[in-house]
């Protein structure tokens, strides 16, 4: 959600429908933080990520974008509103490592996990522990960087891309008519596409390639992740993801105002598969 534009008490009261939030003190705080991180680093967008919850402490997250909206996003975390520290870049390599980590978040960017390799391998004496332990900040950039891939959305045709390439925010966008807005194929992954590569010529002759650039919901895996309601007297649309607990996408049809939250302990759900 963004740090302008909605107002953020008012975008964070539209996500709150699963029953979390933040304390008026929290909400005042990065009111003001996160314009002044838009500044400082000159970002063209910020917006309020959402609150992973660890056993000590909770991690407040912010992300900024510049010119392409489609490159990624640098990342931020703070302990409470207010001090805010830069996170690395999330790659393959770091989702690889941390992928065998399990339980609860400590709340601690210093904390050292011991990797599940080493574990598994506990005979072999090691003569160095480089690579041995995991830091809960490398845990915190791979695990928001896989929310956002498979949960991170946005509606059909808020963002166009260029022909040369880059992807800029559609001036023309009004928002999605009600009948719209609740379709699962009028929301797109903002991420890299992986389906819309493997779609034939003839399936791709119906899409606009300036706004159908992305994947849309509707084949995401396993089929019914995903949960469509009406709140506020059906003036608003909630998508919830049932893979990542405490996902919330809203959005306002006919108007420009949507968004999405993360309010969660940074576990997915992998027992869904038998839940549906």
């Amino acid at each position: 959600m963004e740090a302008d534009g909605l107002g953020l008490e008012q975008a964070l009261a539209l996500a709150a429908g699963g029953g979390a939030g933040l304390s008026p003190e929290k909400r005042a705080a990065l009111g003001a933080s996160l314009l002044l991180l838009r500044r400082d680093y000159r970002f063209q967008r910020v917006r309020f990520w959402g609150r992973l919850q660890g056993l000590r402490a909770a991690y407040y997250i912010a992300d900024g974008r510049a010119t392409d909206l489609a490159a990624p996003p640098q990342r931020l975390y703070s302990l409470n509103c207010v001090e805010w520290s830069l996170l690395p870049p999330a790659t393959e390599e770091m989702i690889a490592q941390t992928a065998g980590l399990r339980g609860r978040f400590q709340g601690d960017p210093s904390y050292e996990y011991e990797s599940p390799e080493r574990k598994e391998d506990s005979d072999r004496i090691y003569e160095d522990d480089s690579g041995l332990f995991i830091k809960e900040e490398t845990r915190l950039v791979a695990t928001i960087e896989q929310i956002d891939r498979a949960v991170g959305i946005i509606p059909r045709g808020a963002f166009v891309k260029t022909p040369l390439g880059p992807v800029h925010e559609n001036r023309n966008f009004e928002g999605l008519s009600m009948t719209e807005a609740k379709k699962l194929n009028s929301y797109f992954h903002f991420t890299e596409p992986v389906n819309l590569k493997n779609k034939t010529l003839l399936e791709k002759a119906d899409l606009d390639p300036s706004i159908d650039f992305l994947d849309s919901l509707e084949h995401d895996i396993p089929k019914g992740s995903w949960s469509i309601q009406l709140e506020r007297g059906g003036t608003v649309v909630i998508l919830r993801s049932l893979l990542w607990l405490g996902l919330t996408f809203y959005h306002i049809p006919m108007t420009k105002q949507y968004g999405y939250v993360y309010f969660g302990t940074g576990e997915k759900n992998m027992d869904l598969p038998f839940m549906l």
